[in-house]
């Protein structure tokens, strides 16, 4: 049986906003069992739940700009020390001196490419999405204002682009890898934009926007 599809008309920052705001679905920190890469292997879960993880914040900018509003992606460097060349949210470690996955959110990602937080209205969050390569990552939603200027940091950052949300949140784009890691076979999500591949993290993070706030 196919996944439903929303209207084109559903695209808008202005209902992303409202979905975000009213989403459906348990905000406890098990969540993230219940949706996305976990779904699909769900024998991994005990394996991250052995894991000592570091707390993470990442933005998942909607810029509000039409009928169908683009969300913000990037392309980390090939010399990062981990996730080095992939597509990526604006985002990283939780610092001590933030206060809230919030603020690490936004201060990451003026740090990365440069975008003003007061574009940036912040909607809500998803569950954690817990990361094999050891962080608890929270997705923080925001809306972004047009206007902006980017300036991306070179040692993180080798582009930023965007990508319609009407194709992220379209299920027949959701295609799936599979590949092994540590003697056994893992299932991830991908899905591939032009000569970009979101896939691992991102991709897994947005098909549980997906399954939130769109199915």
């Amino acid at each position: 049986m196919s996944e439903p599809l929303v209207s084109p008309a559903d695209f808008s920052a202005t209902d992303f906003r409202r979905r975000a705001l009213n989403q459906q679905g348990s905000q406890a920190e098990d969540a993230w069992r219940e949706h996305g890469d976990f779904l699909l292997n769900p024998d991994f879960v005990p394996l991250v739940e052995a894991l000592k993880l570091r707390d993470a914040a990442v933005l998942i900018p909607v810029i509000d700009d039409g009928d169908d509003a683009r969300v913000i992606l990037t392309q980390r460097t090939s010399t990062l020390r981990k996730h080095s060349g992939q597509v990526a949210f604006p985002g990283g470690a939780i610092d001590p001196g933030d206060d809230t996955p919030e603020r690490a959110a936004l201060r990451e990602t003026e740090e990365e490419i440069g975008l003003d937080r007061r574009f940036v209205e912040t909607v809500g969050r998803l569950p954690s999405y817990m990361a094999m390569s050891g962080f608890r990552i929270t997705p923080i939603l925001a809306v972004v204002e047009p206007g902006f200027d980017l300036t991306l940091n070179p040692t993180e950052v080798d582009a930023a682009f965007e990508v319609p949300l009407s194709f992220l949140m379209n299920p027949r784009n959701h295609g799936r890898g599979r590949a092994t890691w540590q003697g056994s076979e893992r299932q991830f999500y991908r899905m591939p934009y032009g000569e970009r591949n979101i896939w691992g993290i991102t991709a897994g993070i947005i098909r549980m926007l997906y399954e939130r706030l769109y199915a």
